[in-house]
């Protein structure tokens, strides 16, 4: 049975089944894993290198495939058809039922945060894990002059953009931090760049506002 095969395979890393269960459940769950998140991504991330192959091949069955960055040591799903960096996609797959959607407000942050990262990049602003630091203010700023949008007013939509994009390893920040306040600070994980594609950013190009067409044409090309 395909158990016991893989069961074999994992004896010989010294991995448990239920041990690869965990693993596995972990990134269909949350859809990445990223090791200097904390101490328990740190374990998972670590199982997953003695066991690569065989998640890679579970997960192939189900048309789901993986994107690692051993350099920044974070991994990321991508559903059936998805875009996968250096991969071909399966355009018959693009519109699996699988595949992430993001909100209107989630999509332009998202944009703006990939282009503020390729800004820091060119200025050398980059730590050694490949984060960068931007301000509030500053992420306000770009809203307003390259999309025409803003932040949402309600704090509580504020809050729960930015978690949300958290959960998703984008960003990170203090739980302390006051999303109200222009002079708070947050990091851009380099995860950003696999997330939103050339194309996603060419859609800008000569755009002083992201219309509903726009957002549409945006919803497609962020994975």
């Amino acid at each position: 049975m395909l158990s016991d095969y893989l069961e074999q395979q994992l004896e010989e890393e010294n991995v448990t089944l239920a041990e690869f269960k965990e693993l596995v459940v972990r990134l269909l769950n949350y859809g990445v894993l990223c090791r200097d998140e904390n101490q328990a991504e740190q374990y998972l991330y670590d199982r997953y290198i003695r066991v690569a192959d065989q998640v890679a091949q579970y997960l192939s069955l189900m048309d789901v495939r993986i994107y690692h960055d051993s350099r920044f040591e974070y991994l990321r799903l991508y559903p059936p058809g998805s875009r996968v960096p250096d991969l071909e996609s399966d355009d018959e797959l693009q519109n699996s039922a699988l595949r992430q959607r993001l909100s209107a407000n989630e999509v332009a942050m998202v944009l703006i945060l990939r282009l503020q990262y390729d800004k820091a990049l060119r200025e050398g602003r980059v730590d050694d894990h490949g984060h960068v630091t931007e301000s509030l203010e500053a992420l306000t700023i770009a809203m307003k002059n390259i999309l025409g949008r803003a932040l949402p007013d309600k704090l509580t939509e504020r809050k729960q953009l930015f978690r949300r994009l958290r959960q998703l390893r984008l960003i990170d920040f203090s739980q302390d931090v006051e999303l109200e306040s222009d002079e708070s600070w947050l990091r851009i994980h380099p995860m950003i760049v696999t997330f939103v594609t050339d194309e996603a950013l060419q859609s800008l190009s000569g755009e002083n506002v992201l219309d509903d067409e726009a957002v549409e044409e945006a919803l497609d090309d962020v994975s």
